[in-house]
């Protein structure tokens, strides 16, 4: 069942955009990107295709929000999980995990991430916003390598720390396509402990070092 949208009424003008971008994942979930018209994103709303023009300047400007939405949401989770943690260990243990399973790897977030991702070689605004996000994952890899080294007491070079967070990168992206497409082949808990496992041999550790702050 769809979840009831806010109160137009009530709505500020943040809350009325995020509740459009929110109806366009839904339909494009549902039909696909040709299927999702702005009229069904309208009805799935709740509203008039006029309000949708006051928020956007038409479908392509929507698209463009739904998949940066898409994007960040996946990578503020990973964010949020490791800030939870207390030592920079658990910190860069967590954000892995987190990548790795659910709610990160989820089939409705596959599927909105395959329907975006053709656009990126064709559209300058979708590959902006590609790059923005892997960026910023990087970003964070790369905060959360440095301060584990440095808790550890062993030096990282920036460069050595750039080289890794790329690699780690490619490693997420593949555990993670594997976990949201095949997640019944995997016992609990097996694809994080590979992951880490995985991590672990990358960043030459010693085996069980980023595993035992799960």
């Amino acid at each position: 069942m769809t979840p009831a949208r806010r109160s137009y009424t009530r709505a500020s003008e943040a809350e009325r955009r995020e509740d459009l971008i929110l109806a366009t994942l839904d339909c494009i979930a549902e039909s696909g990107i040709q299927g999702a018209t702005v009229r069904q994103i309208a009805t799935r709303a709740g509203v008039t295709a006029g309000l949708i023009r006051h928020y956007f300047t038409g479908k392509d400007q929507m698209l463009e929000a739904a998949y940066k939405a898409v994007m960040d949401g996946m990578t503020e989770i990973a964010i949020k999980a490791s800030e939870e943690a207390g030592s920079a260990r658990a910190r860069l243990s967590r954000f892995i995990v987190a990548n790795v399973t659910p709610p990160v790897t989820d089939p409705r977030t596959l599927s909105l991430w395959a329907a975006f991702i053709s656009h990126i070689q064709t559209d300058q605004t979708f590959a902006a916003i590609h790059r923005e996000n892997y960026l910023a994952f990087l970003g964070a890899l790369e905060k959360l390598l440095t301060a584990f080294f440095d808790e550890r007491g062993t030096a990282l070079s920036s460069k050595d720390c750039r080289s890794f967070a790329i690699s780690l990168n490619a490693l997420i992206d593949g555990l993670w396509l594997e976990g949201t497409l095949t997640a019944d082949l995997f016992a609990e808990n097996e694809l994080a402990d590979s992951a880490l496992a995985s991590v672990e041999a990358l960043l030459r550790l010693k085996p069980g070092e980023l595993s035992a702050a799960r």
